[in-house]
């Protein structure tokens, strides 16, 4: 099924859990997409979020060594759309992602009724990536992890 994030074919209170993963840093309407969720969870229902950290969508490392220096060249207040390039087993994908701040995210789930349960910031293992490049994002987090509960 092919749907708008911010207007779902489904009834009021028809989920117990919504799941948004990699994909709410991708939405046009963010603010619409979580009120969607909420309209479509029963109350008390959870709604688990998987996004690209907002500090990494505002910076990058200047090098490829472990302990290349992480940067911010704008704002990491502001929001800011870009594409990113990704190549992997000879097939290419470009993701167009909009930059927000942790801000936006809470602000969007406090306006929709939604309490944070828990806020994570996993680490990334050593060898997630087969390589020394796997350190850099062993300092700073790669993806943050949100659950909420709709009250």
């Amino acid at each position: 099924m092919l749907a708008d994030a911010a207007a779902l074919p489904f009834a009021d209170g028809e989920f117990d859990c919504v799941v948004t993963f990699m994909s709410l840093q991708d939405v046009d309407d963010l603010a619409g997409a979580v009120a969607e969720s909420a309209r479509v969870l029963v109350d008390g229902g959870r709604l688990a979020i998987a996004i690209v950290h907002p500090l990494n969508s505002a910076g990058g490392f200047r090098g490829s060594e472990p302990n290349s220096p992480f940067v911010i060249d704008g704002s990491y207040l502001g929001r800011a759309r870009y594409a990113e390039r990704v190549a992997r087993d000879h097939l290419e994908m470009t993701f167009f992602t909009e930059h927000r701040a942790l801000e936006s995210y809470v602000t969007a789930l406090a306006d929709a009724g939604f309490l944070i349960e828990r806020i994570r910031e996993p680490a990334i293992p050593d060898d997630a990536f087969g390589s020394e490049l796997s350190l850099r994002w062993r300092r700073i987090p790669l993806f943050l992890h949100l659950r909420a509960i709709k009250a």
